[in-house]
């Protein structure tokens, strides 16, 4: 691998001249800055990152911590985090946690270690090391989602609450009285804050006594969400509408409808939180409430750089404002008679086709 040197020998030219053409730090004449970028074509020469952050105190780079890659809503936000990251002249460097507390303590470390310039952090839900950390790293931090007790970093979060009292409104409007919840897992917020909207609504319609019996745990997982729906189904009195506090356990509380013989919405609504891009393409389409995912990025990305260009040092806290997007997945609720009626002509459906499919 070619050095500064070799640069500066093929050039004719002093390894100073060199470096002040690669890091444009002071005038070097175009005859002699030609001759030094030609050598550098000729022989592959990559000047040092390491060498350029040590002189600068900057390296350009930033650093994200995600706890699950495999969620398409954290995928959609990175790509606009690292669009914005591109188009402002900086690299982003990603770490999936998968929400062990453990594992983000060493990225953590891990990143301070690559002389980071800023960090932007979706924290694990159980991690009461977190601010300590921070405070110890001193690097200019913005928060996603996931709020923390640390006064002094940015956070961009939707209204979680909010969203939950919207999807709920939605299907008390609909006549739905018994509805029920799967959330995300004990202790992360946004789980916790969309949950207690589901309490707030059923509390405004006059439901919210007992309204924990209908409240289920799924873990944020297409998985959780499938398992979490066959429990509800196979209870006595199964609710006639389903809050499901992330579109990953949305997309699988449909398959175990699906799989049950429950027919959504005609016998169960579902609405789902996130909106992320499959939503719009489940069977059928999902209603949930939408993050403004895109401000989101964005939003982290710009106040992560007023930070780090020394232009704000007060903490900033900015909540965005969730939408409902109404899709076929909630429906009116027809009551126990209808539902029943429906049954009945399912079966006598489904007699009339074996019958008519038996040899004469």
């Amino acid at each position: 691998m070619a050095t500064i040197k070799d640069v500066a020998l093929r050039a004719g030219v002093s390894v100073t001249t060199v470096s002040h053409v690669v890091n444009d730090t002071r005038h070097v004449s175009p005859k002699g800055r030609e001759r030094v970028e030609q050598a550098i074509r000729e022989l592959g020469y990559v000047p040092s990152a390491v060498a350029r952050s040590l002189k600068s105190n900057t390296t350009s780079t930033l650093g994200m911590l995600i706890p699950n890659s495999s969620n398409p809503y954290f995928a959609e936000i990175v790509r606009v985090v690292e669009d914005r990251c591109f188009g402002a002249g900086y690299t982003l460097v990603l770490c999936n946690t998968d929400d062990e507390p453990r594992r983000q303590s060493v990225y953590l470390q891990v990143l301070a270690e690559r002389r980071i310039d800023g960090l932007i952090v979706v924290s694990t839900g159980d991690d009461d090391s977190l601010v300590t950390q921070l405070h110890g790293l001193r690097i200019p931090t913005v928060l996603v989602d996931r709020e923390i007790a640390d006064p002094a970093c940015d956070l961009v979060e939707t209204a979680h609450m909010q969203g939950g009292l919207l999807a709920v409104r939605h299907l008390l409007s609909l006549g739905h009285r018994r509805i029920a919840c799967i959330g995300g897992p004990a202790g992360v917020n946004p789980s916790e804050q969309r949950i207690e909207g589901w309490r707030l609504a059923l509390a405004e319609a006059g439901g919210a006594p007992g309204a924990d019996a209908l409240l289920w745990r799924g873990g944020f997982t297409s998985q959780g969400g499938y398992e979490a729906m066959h429990a509800i189904l196979r209870t006595d009195d199964p609710p006639s509408a389903v809050f499901v506090c992330n579109d990953l356990m949305a997309i699988g509380a449909l398959r175990a409808a699906h799989e049950s013989g429950v027919r959504v919405p005609d016998e169960i609504s579902v609405v789902g939180f996130d909106d992320i891009e499959l939503s719009a393409y489940t069977s059928p389409p999902l209603t949930t409430v939408a993050q403004p995912k895109e401000r989101i990025g964005a939003l982290a990305v710009d106040m992560l750089l007023e930070r780090v260009g020394g232009r704000r040092r007060d903490a900033r806290k900015v909540v965005l404002q969730p939408e409902l997007r109404v899709r076929a997945s909630t429906g009116r609720h027809a009551g126990p008679a209808a539902r029943d009626a429906r049954s009945k002509a399912a079966v006598a459906s489904a007699d009339g086709e074996a019958s008519g499919s038996r040899a004469p």
